[in-house]
C-alpha cells in the first residue's frame, strides 16, 4: 500500500485541525482500507483514484462523503499542482461535484460544494432516544431538533451555549443503539451563532467508529442550510476543543446552494 500523507483539515487560526490520512488508491480490498485510519492514528481515511475519484474510510467502514477527508484531498492535489492552486470536478460514489483549494503560507484553503442538503423535523421516537443519550431533553435545548442529509442523515440539536455544549457527556453505547435504530449516522450539537456567525459544535457518530469528530464538515453545511431559514447567511463552526484539537469549518449559502471548506496543512 502507497505511503499515507497526514493532513491536518479544518485547522484554527494554523492550530489543531482533524488528522486525515490521505493516500492514492490501488488494488486494496475494504479491509485493508479499513486498516489504515487505526495504523495511522486518524479517524478517516481518503483514497485518491482517477478522476479524481474519492474514497472514505473509518476503521468500520466505507462512507458515502466525508467533508473534511474533502478538504484533506483537496489540499493534497492543490499541493501537487505546479501552482498549489485546484478547480475541478470531483467524484465519490456517483455523485460529482466542484472543488477548489489554494497554497496560503504553508497551509490550503479549500471549498467544495456538498451536494444537496435535505431538512426535516425528527419523528419523536427518533429524537427522544437520542437526547436522552445525550444527557439532554427538549426543554433544555435552545430551538428545536432538525433532521438534516448530505449523504447519510443526523439529528442537528441546538444548545444554549458554548457552556452546555462543553458539558456533555453522552453515553456513547446508548447513542449507539439510538442513531442505530433511526438510521442516523450520528448527532451534530450547536450552539447558536453570534452576531458574527461563530458557534462551535461537537458530533459524535459511534456508528461508524468514530465517538466523537474533531471537524465535521457535512454536518456544518447541514447547519448552514437550516440557519439560511433565519436570515443566515454565513457561519464558522468552531470543533474539537474537547478533544484538545481546536478545528474551524466555514459554511455559506448562496442562491440556496451550500459551500462548505476550511484551511488545511499536509505535513
Amino acid at each position: 500500500m502507497t505511503t499515507a500523507t497526514i493532513v491536518r483539515a479544518c485547522l484554527r487560526d494554523g492550530r489543531g485541525g482533524s488528522p486525515t490520512a490521505v493516500l492514492d488508491d490501488g488494488p486494496f480490498d475494504d479491509a485493508e482500507r479499513r486498516a489504515v485510519p487505526p495504523r495511522a492514528g486518524t479517524s478517516h481515511a481518503v483514497y485518491l483514484g482517477e478522476g479524481p475519484h474519492l474514497r472514505f474510510f473509518t476503521a468500520t467502514g466505507e462512507l458515502p462523503a466525508c467533508g473534511h477527508g474533502t478538504v484533506a484531498a483537496l489540499a493534497v492535489l492543490a499541493a501537487r499542482a505546479p501552482h498549489g492552486r485546484v478547480a475541478l470536478t470531483l467524484r465519490a460514489g456517483p455523485r460529482a461535484f466542484h472543488g477548489r483549494a489554494e497554497r496560503n503560507g504553508d497551509e490550503y484553503e479549500a471549498w467544495f460544494d456538498p451536494g444537496p442538503v435535505t431538512l426535516r423535523a425528527p419523528r419523536p421516537a427518533e429524537a427522544a432516544p437520542i437526547l436522552a443519550a445525550l444527557g439532554l431533553t427538549a426543554a433544555g435545548l435552545a430551538d428545536r431538533p432538525c433532521v438534516g442529509g448530505v449523504g447519510r442523515e443526523r439529528l442537528l440539536v441546538p444548545v444554549p451555549g458554548r457552556a452546555a455544549l462543553a458539558a456533555l457527556a453522552p453515553d456513547l453505547a446508548a447513542l449507539r443503539e439510538a442513531c442505530d435504530d433511526a438510521g442516523m449516522l450520528g448527532c451534530y450539537v450547536y450552539s447558536a451563532p453570534d452576531a458574527r456567525g461563530r458557534a462551535a459544535a461537537r458530533m459524535f457518530a459511534p456508528s461508524i467508529g468514530v465517538p466523537e469528530d474533531i471537524a465535521n464538515a457535512n454536518s456544518t453545511a447541514c447547519l448552514a442550510a437550516r440557519l439560511a431559514g433565519d436570515g443566515i447567511d454565513a457561519v464558522s463552526v468552531d470543533m474539537g476543543d474537547a478533544l484538545g484539537e481546536p478545528a474551524t469549518i466555514r459554511a455559506s449559502v448562496r442562491g440556496g446552494a451550500v459551500e462548505v471548506g476550511g484551511a488545511a496543512r499536509p505535513a
